[in-house]
């Protein structure tokens, strides 16, 4: 690295290609232990402790519950950061305060300015990522930051916060390699952001894992809070393919009617029962007492403007018309297997997937769930962990699902768009990776 001023691209590049990254070359990127970001946050002055916020982890929904709470606190007034993980188009997408990306140029002064110690301490992508983000929020003073774990909990490197509120939306097979190869396994993993007399929200009940949760809270005397024995999340008839309307119920009793969200999927009314027990556990605390700041008017204002406010994406999100192109980043078992069944009442005329995955993934847990009626375009993501396109292709014959293999996700879907009638559904699903590379 030259010791002249780096510009933002030579910036990324040695951000994304002289340190190891997860989400490009995989286990061999995760660090297990926080020696590394502990090193790199008292070398920036520690700014973790200079800002509250909310901690997030989960299998699935994290993201979403992240962008949902983080829309509610900036429609409360509040400034808010947001980091979240892994970024789609843009990396700056990991960092955003209301909205609005890191500028580039922090990015360049911060490893700048923090090369020395880079170089001395050797941190991964994340762990650079991590102090990048809690620097700049502790520089912007944001009011309220929401948090979203990276992988697993316990020894992620966003593990070092003392936050409000712990969140865990739910648990299943994911990362098996590294989070280990049972439920309670990656139960106990999640639970390692459960702190010391920290309200603990669980979004999902499973008879598996629940118990890992309570013994972790009883051990840090953190009270817990279950979000589906007290919310339910209805949909009702006046939704589309990018807004929902729901009735939520607290117990027997309605709680909201009508509540329009900017965002839609088969996933999200789980995700909005876990975002409105934490509300309901934040609206106790005194930091959100002052100006009754989660009131139902807020609340309704944040969900019902999320994109504009967070600038959410990849989550369903419809990126053509005649045909129907829809796009969703669902990539592990429960995901896929909720997102199909979702697909499956849909009205369209015929269904065409562009699909793809990383080669360490187990893909033969999630094959079983892609609709057979569906003709498959197979794709590899452009990222050294894609699995070749052919032997996609051919694994899924197993499975019944026939298609043809491409080179490229977007010569995947150009060839989908040109056999689609205008009736048509087309998705794009299976990995993040493949989505980044569409929307």
């Amino acid at each position: 690295m030259q010791n002249e001023m780096m510009n933002y691209k030579e910036t990324l590049n040695f951000l994304f290609e002289q340190l190891p990254m997860f989400h490009r070359i995989g286990a061999a990127a995760y660090k297990a232990d926080l020696k590394n970001t502990v090193a790199l946050l008292e070398n920036v002055g520690n700014p973790q402790h200079k800002f509250p916020c909310i901690h997030i982890a989960g299998t699935n929904g994290k993201g979403s519950v992240s962008h949902f709470l983080a829309a509610i606190f900036q429609a409360a007034g509040l400034k808010t950061g947001l980091y979240i993980s892994p970024h789609y188009k843009d990396f700056r997408e990991r960092i955003k305060i209301n909205g609005q990306y890191i500028p580039q140029k922090r990015v360049i002064d911060f490893v700048e300015k923090n090369r020395a110690a880079i170089e001395n301490i050797q941190p991964s992508f994340f762990e650079m990522t991590v102090a990048m983000a809690f620097e700049h929020f502790a520089h912007e003073k944001v009011d309220i930051a929401v948090i979203e774990v990276g992988l697993g909990g316990r020894l992620d490197s966003t593990n070092v916060v003392e936050p409000l509120l712990s969140v865990i939306t739910n648990i299943s097979f994911d990362h098996v390699n590294l989070l280990g190869d049972t439920l309670p396994k990656i139960a106990f993993e999640k639970a390692g952001i459960i702190k010391p007399r920290i309200p603990v929200v669980v979004g999902e009940f499973h008879p598996e894992t629940f118990s890992v949760f309570e013994k972790k809270a009883a051990e840090t005397e953190s009270e817990i809070f279950l979000a589906d024995a007290n919310f339910r999340v209805v949909e009702t008839g006046s939704s589309n393919w990018e807004t929902t309307t729901y009735d939520v119920f607290f117990g027997k009793e309605i709680y909201t009617k009508n509540l329009k969200v900017d965002a839609a999927g088969p996933f999200q009314a789980k995700n909005l029962a876990t975002v409105f027990q934490a509300v309901e556990v934040l609206r106790q605390l005194d930091f959100f007492k002052t100006e009754n700041l989660l009131s139902e008017k807020n609340v309704a204002a944040g969900l019902g403007n999320l994109k504009k406010l967070t600038r959410f994406i990849g989550r369903w999100q419809i990126i053509g018309e005649r045909p129907t192109v829809l796009c969703d980043s669902a990539h592990n078992e429960a995901g896929i297997q909720l997102a199909f069944e979702k697909i499956e009442t849909m009205q369209f005329k015929n269904l065409h997937i562009v699909t793809g995955f990383v080669n360490d993934k187990d893909i033969s847990t999630i094959l079983q769930y892609f609709l057979k009626s569906g003709k498959y375009y197979f794709a590899k993501a452009n990222i050294p962990r894609g699995l070749d396109a052919k032997i996609l292709k051919e694994k899924s014959v197993e499975f019944g699902l026939r298609g043809k293999a491409f080179s490229s996700v977007k010569n995947a879907l150009r060839a989908a768009r040109r056999a689609s009638e205008p009736e048509d559904l087309v998705v794009v699903i299976g990995s993040i990776f493949v989505v980044a590379e569409v929307i």
